[in-house]
């Protein structure tokens, strides 16, 4: 099984066997005839669960970000898929996409690690891609949802439309970035947003983000936002 599909592919399955026989294959198929087989899947929408396994991403006390994202994520495509789309994890655990990652001649973890989530993009077809992250503030009284946007129209109606949502949940108008610095927004093709879910440094946004009802209002946001989008471009 190619190894850059592999950490996604049980949760892709199940995704497409949740639809209706008349729009799935009659038999399972191989990463590479997924890629292939348009009666089988059309185009997905990717949601990168943030850091992972060795990376904890930023922490408070015993709280670690990997696990608030990919709680998250997992609520984001639980609800996606409830509204009729396909959507794809890059990952389904606490494990780091580095492991996976044997093709990249670099010795550098962080590397290997953001050229593996840029290369799901590029293996199947896809329409959006969401990267879910949490923020840190040194200044705790800040808080809320941010989403950082790709110089390019596409990506910048897909944040809004999320940013958009976030500021409902939270109360207050929050404002997209540009998020100039990041490999994964300059190296994906397609339309791709980060969305930091909310400030780890706020004590406020820490109880929402640890919370099970908090972590679903926050993914039902981000999925409306996604939905929102797809409904108008």
């Amino acid at each position: 099984m190619n190894k850059i599909l592999k950490p996604v592919f049980l949760v892709f399955m199940a995704s497409v066997l949740a639809f209706p026989p008349t729009v799935r294959a009659q038999h399972a198929l191989s990463p590479e005839e997924v890629k292939d087989h348009p009666a089988f899947i059309r185009d997905v929408i990717i949601i990168d669960a943030g850091h992972g396994g060795v990376d904890g991403g930023t922490s408070f006390q015993n709280i670690l970000e990997k696990d608030i994202n990919l709680a998250i994520a997992q609520k984001v495509f639980m609800l996606l898929r409830s509204m009729g789309y396909h959507a794809v994890l890059n990952r389904t655990g606490d494990y780091a996409l580095s492991e996976e990652n044997h093709w990249l001649g670099t010795r550098s973890r962080h590397l290997r690690d953001l050229a593996q989530r840029k290369e799901l993009s590029r293996q199947i077809p896809t329409l959006v891609v969401v990267s879910l992250h949490v923020n840190w503030g040194r200044n705790t009284s800040k808080r809320g949802g941010l989403v950082l946007f790709q110089n390019e129209g596409r990506s910048v109606l897909l944040a809004s439309a999320i940013q958009q949502q976030l500021d409902q949940l939270y109360g207050f108008k929050g404002n997209i970035e540009h998020g100039r610095p990041f490999y994964l927004l300059n190296q994906i093709a397609d339309p791709a947003v980060i969305v930091e879910t909310g400030f780890l440094s706020n004590a406020a946004d820490r109880a929402m983000l640890t919370d099970r009802r908090g972590q679903l209002q926050i993914a039902k946001a981000i999925a409306d936002g996604i939905n929102y989008y797809l409904t108008v471009i």
